[in-house]
């Protein structure tokens, strides 16, 4: 079902200077049915929120559940520059869904944000002057957890991850910062709630640590079935399967896990004091790594439309590469293939009152970007 919203003021510090000569229109196609619900609604309440602080009367956000399917998303794009004359396309979760719609939505012209999905093949060869991942290239968090494991002194390790995008894209980074020996690699089906077999594989294959990349409620059932399958080695992953909606979940079976994520909610700077604090007030719930993306990537383009027309693209795409707002990740840049350059974090799961979340507990890598920006030619 269709869904618009549209912010009633205008924010005095940040637009000024701008000169929308038509307010913006911004299609948010994402996830909000099924089993990866949770992604997409925190993704847009993240953006949303943005969107009214900002008070902005030039921005309306046109929102449409793309229900995890490729085919939906690509109609729903298609729809929103074509009859609902879109400017900026944004929201898309799963890095399969990017793929079909991403080069779609550049070929006609419109700017892409994306504050989820990161493909490597979009980030290297594929890459656009138009497109923007907002959160990460999706190795990135699973470099990071290689280069934990490495350090921790884990020798072999058996790795896991669902047979899509991203999930290939997982475990190519994991190995390229681990170096070990795996006693196993598994890619599972994308949308897999049984894991007993691969349960059976991680018991008999003589490990001493598991690297899992499962997100939504594919990691609440593994973590789950984990705990109760008697397996007693330490378990690694990136933030996606062990995200605050996620550990609400699972419960006491994610205690202690190490993993590893470019935002946390106790990161110390000013604009994600706010940011939690702001979220908790409005929605009753504390953010998620997606809603602090999604956070992010409606700032990222207030601050564009603050400098440029989004008519004038030259300008307008400047003004995005400058990435001029208080990110609440703190430290945050743009590479030569419009993807991140930031801090990933290590995070340990704890307990606070009845609430499970994270804690920061290191830094796996510092100023990193990706391992195919030498690919993009634009």
């Amino acid at each position: 079902m269709l869904k618009q919203f549209a912010a009633a003021a205008s924010l005095v510090a940040l637009l000024a200077g701008a000169a929308q000569a038509e307010p913006v229109k911004v299609g948010m196609i994402t996830t909000l049915s099924g089993g990866g619900a949770g992604l997409g609604i925190d993704a847009r309440d993240g953006f949303m929120l943005a969107v009214k602080q900002a008070g902005n009367k030039d921005l309306e956000v046109i929102v449409e559940d793309d229900q995890r399917k490729p085919d939906v998303a690509v109609q729903l794009a298609d729809k929103m520059i074509q009859s609902d004359k879109v400017d900026v396309l944004t929201g898309i979760i799963w890095s399969n869904l990017a793929m079909a719609v991403v080069p779609s939505v550049t070929a006609q012209g419109k700017f892409y944000l994306s504050p989820n999905a990161g493909p490597s093949a979009l980030a290297g060869k594929g890459c656009n002057p138009n497109y923007f991942s907002v959160a990460y290239q999706n190795d990135n968090l699973h470099e990071a957890a290689g280069a934990y494991a490495k350090e921790a002194g884990f020798k072999k390790t058996f790795i896991l991850a669902p047979n899509y995008p991203a999930g290939k894209d997982s475990l190519t980074g994991f190995k390229r910062y681990y170096g070990g020996e795996l006693a196993g690699e598994i890619y599972t089906k994308l949308g897999q709630t049984d894991y007993a077999a691969e349960l059976a594989q991680i018991r008999s294959s003589g490990v001493d640590s598991v690297f899992f990349f499962l997100p939504g409620g594919m990691g609440i059932s593994f973590l789950k079935q984990y705990a109760d399958s008697g397996i007693d080695l330490p378990v690694v992953g990136p933030a996606f399967s062990f995200d605050q909606g996620i550990l609400q979940a699972v419960g006491d079976a994610a205690l202690g896990v190490k993993n590893t994520s470019q935002w946390s909610k106790d990161i110390d700077n000013d604009a994600n004091k706010a940011f939690v604090d702001s979220f908790k007030a409005e929605y009753g719930r504390l953010p998620s790594l997606y809603a602090a993306q999604g956070f992010d990537t409606a700032n990222l383009l207030l601050s564009a439309m603050a400098k440029a027309d989004v008519t004038d693209a030259d300008a307008f795409r400047a003004a995005l590469e400058a990435a001029d707002f208080p990110s609440v990740r703190g430290k945050f840049s743009f590479g030569p293939n419009h993807h991140p350059i930031q801090d990933i974090y290590v995070r340990e799961v704890i307990k606070e009152g009845d609430v499970y979340t994270n804690k920061i507990v290191g830094t796996a890598l510092t100023d990193h970007g990706d391992a195919y920006s030498d690919e993009c030619k634009m």
